[in-house]
């Protein structure tokens, strides 16, 4: 479920409680959570909605300047069913801490290199976690489409792997490119 910067940061804040949704069945669960730009949203609560019921209090507690709006929202998106969900601040992004650790242990290198290898050996093309930090390390700031061309790779496969890299701790995202994280410099040190 996408959900943009401003809902995030409402919903920190405390002025956005609910979202809606319009799918075919629900793709998120009761307790599940999400990492948004702003930290970890919960979904507190999930539950079908008939859109005829909704109200501008509705609205403005999902964040949206008003009904219209919000019922224009649901009907560019496909799906038989109308989903509220209840969202709470669930806290901090737990890689961003991670992220921050400058020192690693012996047993945190061990634990990386074991990670490391296992995401090599599934790759059929072989070997690519060091070679796309290490060329993270020398270029941050680079577009990912270039930084996937230099390696001969289409873009999207690329921002993949990187994503994987991130949810180690290893790299983070920039407005534009990527960067190592003190994490990932500790390890290619």
């Amino acid at each position: 479920m996408l959900i943009s910067r401003a809902t995030a940061e409402g919903i920190a804040g405390g002025t956005v409680t609910v979202a809606y949704r319009r799918w075919d069945r629900p793709r998120v669960r009761p307790g599940g959570t999400q990492r948004t730009a702003i930290g970890v949203i919960r979904f507190d609560s999930v539950e079908e909605v008939d859109p005829a019921t909704l109200t501008e209090a509705d609205a403005t507690r999902a964040g949206v300047g008003s009904l219209t709006a919000l019922l224009g929202l649901l009907d560019r998106r496909g799906g038989a069913h109308v989903y509220r969900m209840q969202v709470s601040l669930a806290g901090a992004d737990p890689r961003v801490a991670l992220r921050e650790q400058a020192e690693l242990s012996r047993a945190d290198r061990e634990a990386l290199d074991a990670r490391l290898d296992r995401m090599d050996g599934a790759r059929a093309t072989g070997p690519w976690t060091r070679e796309v930090l290490r060329l993270i390390a020398e270029r941050p700031g680079v577009r990912a489409p270039d930084l996937a061309a230099s390696l001969g790779r289409e873009t999207l496969s690329f921002k993949r792997d990187v994503r994987k890299l991130k949810e180690l701790g290893l790299t983070r995202s920039l407005e534009v490119g990527y960067e190592i994280s003190p994490r990932g410099l500790a390890y290619l040190g």
